[in-house]
């Protein structure tokens, strides 16, 4: 769940600055916004879910 809710933190905050610098707008954001809500809802959230957390596992185990 931490995981998730870091993601989604990251994600709002890459969106309000796309937003901001002009490459995305609104519109654009509406529709990135519902895509993320249909993909939760479908058969492939899980596998995207599972990819996600190995990701952010390798992330974590980086040694600086």
């Amino acid at each position: 769940m931490v995981v998730s809710i870091s993601a989604v933190v990251l994600l709002a905050i890459l969106v309000f600055l796309f937003i901001k610098k002009g490459g995305l707008n609104a519109g654009h954001a509406v529709v990135s916004i519902l895509l993320g809500f249909y993909l939760a809802d479908s058969s492939i959230a899980p596998t995207i879910s599972q990819a996600t957390a190995r990701v952010a596992a390798m992330i974590g185990d980086i040694k600086f």
